[in-house]
């Protein structure tokens, strides 16, 4: 194994990713050079895997992957997973049933797949105001019959749960509520729609100290970059926290420093400030 330097964390969406969801030219040279002195550079995103943009996947010194908000720490050279925390299948079913009683749209990640009750997914226009969104969520979720049923039969633990809803406090009533609830469960945020359901210990800032463990890296020699909820964890984790101009407050109150936004290269200028200079 090359001498590694650190571990770079990036969220992807309003992070390296601008508001166009596109890796911008002047990012894009800063992961290559960050890398070329031997930093490892991890995506670490709300998504699974195969939902990462192509310009992230195609990427040659992406070497490891944080997923599905830290259920998963794919090993993308040797195709295996490193690290995983998944809601077991008997809790998720019950968590589903609860939101049935609620005017919320749901889908879950099982298997590195998105996955969501067919009845549900016809509604993704009327409920979710986000075009991106939309797109992503008509393009990447498959439809089936009626999603509890479909885990129950297949019995397998799920990855993440994840709702939207057009009623903000709802939203924040519900992010409360959950913990409470049901027990050994995290919830997050990455729109202001939306909220995330993981298994306690899948969240960005175990994951990537599980990955920093492995890779013999010290805490102190590991940079995330976030804006959202669901980067919480991380930014305080790393070594060095840095959130995103355009981060929520909760973000930019945790983290080490506070640099651009993600459509002014933020990430870049981070990696300017703490690693090139």
């Amino acid at each position: 194994m090359h001498k590694i330097k650190g571990i770079i964390a990036l969220d992807l969406d309003g992070t390296l990713l601008n508001s166009s969801k596109e890796l911008s030219e002047v990012n894009l040279k800063a992961l290559e050079r960050a890398a070329q002195m031997g930093y490892e550079v991890v995506p670490t995103t709300g998504r699974f895997y195969g939902g990462m943009p192509e310009s992230i996947r195609s990427l040659s010194f992406i070497n490891y992957a944080i997923t599905i908000n830290g259920a998963a720490v794919a090993d993308l050279v040797n195709d295996h997973n490193l690290y995983r925390a998944e809601i077991p299948w008997a809790q998720a079913v019950d968590i589903m049933a609860w939101l049935d009683t609620m005017p919320v749209i749901y889908d879950c990640y099982m298997d590195n797949a998105g996955w969501m009750t067919e009845a549900l997914k016809e509604k993704i226009d009327e409920t979710i105001d986000d075009a991106h969104y939309r797109k992503m969520f008509h393009e990447l979720r498959r439809p089936v019959t009626e999603l509890k049923a479909f885990i129950i039969e297949r019995g397998q633990d799920v990855q993440k749960i994840q709702f939207f809803t057009k009623e903000p406090i709802l939203r924040l009533e519900l992010l409360d509520e959950l913990p409470k609830r049901f027990p050994n469960i995290a919830v997050s945020s990455s729109h202001i729609q939306n909220v995330e359901i993981n298994q306690c210990y899948a969240n960005k800032g175990e994951a990537l100290m599980a990955l920093a463990d492995y890779l013999g890296v010290p805490r102190e020699n590991t940079y995330s970059f976030g804006d959202g909820l669901n980067d919480l964890t991380m930014i305080e984790a790393a070594g060095v926290g840095i959130a995103m101009e355009n981060a929520c407050a909760q973000v930019k109150a945790a983290a080490d420093w506070v640099t651009t936004s993600c459509d002014q290269d933020g990430v870049a200028v981070g990696l300017t400030h703490f690693i090139f200079d």
